[in-house]
């Protein structure tokens, strides 16, 4: 049985909870929460049973655990997961693993020199249909790819970024694209494959924060494919959709629903058995935009620590799709079409607002 601790106890830290504090990760459970706001880690010790602290490194050096995971906001993952790396503990984080490209190859560094493993929550990645997508990319059924799309169109309204002064702003959260849209963006690159370019125009338009509620981005791949990414929290008055779409030479993919949980179109040339049977048989519907992903990202966290297998998404694998989120922004920024590989220059994740 594996002892798993969390660190930071705010909104999507109930999901977490709730898994492997009701036993439903099979070969898993929660021993411990932390939080600096102390009523935050106690509430969610009183729920479970488990003891709560206000300082990690406390409850790290109290308690036998073997896997730690880092749910708080995004700006401060840099410097939790490379102090808890000191502890060699399997460190989980969610998405997106940092800001700033210097953070993320600064954990990745961390825990390489600790020997721990680090795992990025994509929980999206282990959605069923996208399952399901992602076997037909790996069997090369849609030839020369043509064209990806993502679409995100959820609604936030004011309150929601009011709940934390940090929601909303460069330090520390970023947009729609860094924290609604994220998960999205690692798909269109895992279907599609590296990006030779991209260029985006962003706005704020309906609540008041510092970074964008709405953006448009066009990505050129190496593979000659285009692509679109169009993501919004401002839909009003409800979520409308979080989607997908890939379409090659040989075939056509849509998945749709609020949370990429919906098989729309599974449409390929060349038939093959139990292609009938896709739409039906690979649509969920789940109770929120989080989706079911999480617990099958759990029991993939399980299979690769007991089997010592690789995991999908390490913190090589999810830096990929943060490059590409700072390259974006960096297209917002300069008005221009930007080139990856790169290092940014104006894209301002990460960093304090500029005044004057």
């Amino acid at each position: 049985m594996l002892n798993v601790a969390l660190v930071g106890c705010g909104r999507i830290a109930k999901r977490h909870a709730d898994l492997l504090g009701n036993n439903q990760i099979r070969g898993m459970r929660l021993v411990a929460a932390c939080d600096i706001k102390e009523e935050n880690a106690r509430a969610v010790g009183e729920q479970f049973g488990i003891p709560h602290y206000e300082d990690m490194d406390r409850m790290m050096q109290s308690e036998a655990i073997d896997i730690v995971v880092v749910l708080t906001p995004t700006g401060d993952h840099a410097r939790h997961v490379i102090n808890l790396a000191g502890y060699q503990k399997s460190i989980i984080v969610e998405k997106p693993m940092a800001l700033t490209l210097d953070d993320a190859d600064a954990m990745i560094e961390a825990c390489d020199l600790n020997g721990c493993r680090l795992f990025v929550v994509k929980q999206n990645r282990f959605n069923v249909p996208v399952v399901k997508l992602r076997e037909a990319v790996e069997a090369g059924r849609f030839g020369k790819f043509v064209l990806g799309t993502v679409r995100v169109r959820w609604c936030r309204h004011q309150h929601y970024y009011d709940q934390d002064a940090w929601r909303g702003t460069w330090a520390m959260d970023g947009g729609v694209l860094t924290n609604q849209a994220s998960h999205h963006v690692d798909m269109l690159q895992w279907m599609l494959g590296d990006v030779e370019s991209v260029f985006a125009k962003a706005s704020t338009a309906l609540v008041n924060i510092e970074a964008e509620d709405t953006i448009i981005v066009t990505l050129k791949f190496r593979n000659g494919a285009l692509g679109i990414i169009e993501a919004t929290t401002a839909a009003r008055p409800i979520n409308l959709e979080g989607s997908i779409s890939v379409l090659g030479a040989r075939g056509t993919v849509v998945i749709g629903g609020f949370a990429v949980n919906k098989m729309d179109t599974w449409a390929f040339e060349e038939k093959q058995e139990g292609d009938e049977r896709v739409l039906e048989e690979f649509s969920v519907n789940p109770p929120n935009v989080y989706g079911f992903g999480h617990q099958a990202y759990y029991e993939h966290v399980v299979d690769c620590i007991e089997n010592e297998k690789r995991h999908l998404v390490d913190g090589l694998e999810a830096r990929k799709s943060l490059e590409l989120i700072n390259a974006i922004y960096e297209s917002v920024e300069t008005g221009k079409e930007v080139f990856l590989r790169f290092r940014p220059r104006l894209c301002p994740l990460g960093r304090r607002r500029r005044t004057g």
